[in-house]
């Protein structure tokens, strides 16, 4: 087996040339690249490398009633604040300054200049809205900011919320809202910003951990009884807003994969990706009606139905190549089909095309693709299909359920995968 290249891997992010990177944020249902191509600030995944100059902020002066020094804190545009409105009479402006040891970096749906990677709603199978439709979204414009450390160990923090173009937070009457024991104000946002550390790192022997909500401050609450409900859940003092390597960060509407520098020095490169491609390739599957030879179409063209291309029954998990018996022989139309029999042990289920999973930051480890996900057919490492089976992902504004991280189509059956069982030539 393929073994990943040790002198590749920086010991810290540090140690790497070019800019510090602190990590990456990785898009669920983005196998790669997004549906319409990666471009500008909208992307399936963008680097936080430390910038050139300090842009962080921090929390400073309090203005409890509408004093001049609140007005002018919020017309200043140069001048970040966070604006609580407690009633039309009352509204607490918090002041924040100039941090030189963080960077900050934003998240939203917005375009405008202080959103510094665009994110739009993911839907299952990588479709994606197009510009027309994002009238909908819950995604929220300025959904949260991530505060970095300039200095090791680079840690990365995650609150809810971002500034505008005018450096200003506003949280209107109807956010959840408090204040704490200190003086200082809280909130949550109208969908919230979820958080899901997973326990035991993100590797073979992850588990996931329990989704949580982050405040505007950053501090953690548990679950409230729905997005946006108006009572808050209990505070978790035990837990923190600090990202750890296989963070998840749900905004409603997109799931975000955190990824450390370290935790991505340690993943499978693309080029190891289509090194096993190759090897399952020269393995010359074939399939068991047809005598054909399967092969796994390249990385480049992982959306395009190939003649060669491996087929599965995925309740049992024999690979075929494409066969249209059963009244049936337009791919197009059978892989719309819910139902087939396989030949080989007569189970019956979805009969799909398999697609290799290209994002690398999905794995965890770096074994051999042999199982997939069902129904979707995405294929990758058995320790990685186990993982993500595991996981329940935000769906809608209460449900949760597993999907497959490639495609974010929600996993059915059992295990939410199966092992594939090829066929080697007979020669």
């Amino acid at each position: 087996m393929f073994s990943l290249g040790q002198e590749n891997i920086p010991t810290s992010p540090a140690s790497t040339k070019g800019p510090v990177k602190y990590g990456e944020l990785i898009v669920l249902g983005c196998n790669g690249s997004l549906p319409n191509g990666d471009k500008g600030r909208r992307k399936s995944r963008f680097a936080l490398c430390r910038r050139n100059k300090a842009n962080g902020v921090k929390p400073s002066t309090v203005h409890t009633s509408c004093t001049p020094q609140a007005a002018k804190a919020i017309s200043n545009k140069e001048q970040h604040s966070i604006s609580y409105t407690l009633s039309r009479a009352q509204t607490v402006v918090v002041e924040y300054t100039h941090d030189s040891n963080t960077d900050m970096f934003q998240i939203g749906r917005s375009t405008e200049n202080p959103i510094d990677f665009v994110v739009t709603d993911t839907m299952p199978g990588g479709q994606s809205h197009t510009d027309g439709q994002t009238i909908q979204s819950t995604i929220s414009r300025f959904a949260c900011r991530i505060i970095c450390q300039r200095n090791p160990p680079y840690s990365a923090r995650i609150y809810a919320a971002g500034f505008d173009s005018s450096k200003n937070i506003f949280l209107g009457e109807k956010a959840a809202k408090w204040r704490m024991q200190d003086g200082q104000m809280d909130a949550l946002t109208t969908n919230g910003v979820l958080v899901m550390h997973p326990r035991h790192g993100f590797s073979q022997d992850s588990k996931p951990g329990l989704w949580r909500e982050i405040s505007v401050c950053g501090n953690v609450f548990t679950l409230r009884e729905t997005r946006s409900a108006q009572q808050r859940g209990k505070m978790v003092d035990s837990e923190s807003n600090e990202l750890v390597d296989g963070s998840l960060i749900d905004l409603c509407g997109a799931t975000l994969l955190w990824r450390t520098a370290e935790g991505l020095a340690l993943t499978p490169t693309v080029k190891h990706l289509e090194a096993l491609r190759q090897e399952l390739n020269a393995g010359r599957p074939q399939c068991p009606v047809g005598f054909n030879t399967l092969a796994f179409p390249s990385l480049r063209r992982k959306d395009t139905l190939d003649e060669k291309q491996p087929w599965a029954y995925m309740r049992c998990g024999h690979v075929h190549g494409y066969h249209g018996w059963g009244g049936r022989r337009d791919p197009v139309v059978e892989a719309e089909c819910q139902e087939r029999e396989c030949p080989m042990c007569r189970a019956r289920g979805p009969y799909v095309p398999l697609w290799l999973g290209c994002e690398a930051g999905f794995y965890v480890d770096a074994e051999p693709p042999t199982h997939a996900f069902v129904p979707c057919g995405h294929v990758c490492s058995e320790k990685t299909t186990a993982y993500w089976s595991q996981i329940p992902l935000p769906h809608g504004t209460h449900a949760f359920h597993a999907a497959c991280p490639f495609c974010i189509q929600p996993l059915n059956g059992e295990a939410g995968a199966v092992r594939l069982i090829f066929q080697s030539p007979l020669d």
